[in-house]
């Protein structure tokens, strides 16, 4: 697959997978799930080494989770916003923001791992990642979905790479093929100990304030609870059935909760950052 080349900062339309008319993708987001099993699919994304030791080893330190929590937390979630919910304009402004930064995430001369933050292969493992993640989370919350919405839900969560470089032909052509491909992808997941030590102080919220510490253990449990068990073992995360049971009950328990709050209750953070998003562009602010 070769690169893209046009300069980093370059806009680039968008051609996105079609999906059928009349779905809502707002109808689909958990912004409850998304925050609890975020830290699980991070990990799983930096799971193929060119990916975490990019995004460990990254110069654009003002993006970096240990050094800026917040702003990281608020970018990772507002792309996730503008993917999904936002219009081709936004999600085009959003693109040429990122580019800026991932133009300057390229592994040296004297690294063990090559890398380079714009290479499509790597942005579609990400995108997978987050559909995996996106489908997981609607599962266990709020049970299987019909296979008309199932596939028209995967069909629109290829934007999670089309809005970066991953050009649509890329994505798994249907569901089953999605499936073959990711297990095929899991051949590549290795977590070297530097990125294991990384993924460990970030979910132990070594890199918040003291006082949110506190939290930690519990972050723990929830994120080994999403993890599928390839990348438990990699982390050396032990995981009993008791402890399966226990984290079944709090999401069933936790499912009931999001239904019964109101459909816009459902969607935040997402809504307000890209209500975020959208009072940036208008203002010149920046974007990430």
């Amino acid at each position: 697959m070769t690169a893209d080349p046009r300069p980093s900062g370059a806009p680039r339309p968008a051609r996105d997978v079609p999906v059928p008319e009349g779905f809502d993708m707002g109808e689909h987001l958990s912004g409850l799930g998304a925050v609890l099993a975020g830290p699980a699919n991070v990990i799983m994304q930096l799971s193929w080494p060119g990916v975490g030791y990019g995004v460990m080893n990254s110069r654009v330190h003002d993006g970096s989770a240990m050094l800026h929590p917040v702003k990281r937390a608020r970018t990772t979630f507002g792309y996730i916003a503008v993917a999904m919910l936002g219009t081709d304009e936004e999600r085009t402004a959003f693109r040429r923001a990122v580019n800026g930064q991932h133009a300057q995430v390229v592994s040296g001369p004297d690294e063990a791992v090559e890398y380079r933050a714009m290479d499509p292969r790597l942005q579609t493992w990400v995108a997978a990642c987050l559909y995996y993640g996106t489908r997981d989370i609607l599962a266990r919350l709020h049970g299987p979905m019909d296979e008309a919405t199932a596939d028209a839900l995967y069909a629109h969560c290829a934007r999670f790479g089309t809005t970066l470089q991953m050009p649509a032909e890329a994505w798994p052509e249907t569901r089953a093929a999605f499936d073959a491909y990711w297990e095929a992808s899991l051949a590549e997941v290795s977590i070297d100990p530097p990125v294991a030590d990384y993924l460990m102080r970030l979910t132990t919220l070594q890199n918040l304030p003291r006082p949110a510490r506190w939290a930690g253990s519990f972050n723990v449990f929830v994120t080994t609870g999403f993890l599928p068990p390839l990348f438990r073992e990699q982390l050396g995360l032990p995981w009993s059935p008791a402890q399966q049971r226990r984290f079944d009950r709090l999401v069933r328990r936790l499912g009931r909760v999001e239904r019964a709050c109101p459909p816009r209750a459902r969607t935040l953070p997402f809504t307000l950052l890209l209500a975020d998003l959208r009072r940036r562009i208008r203002r010149g602010k920046p974007l990430v």
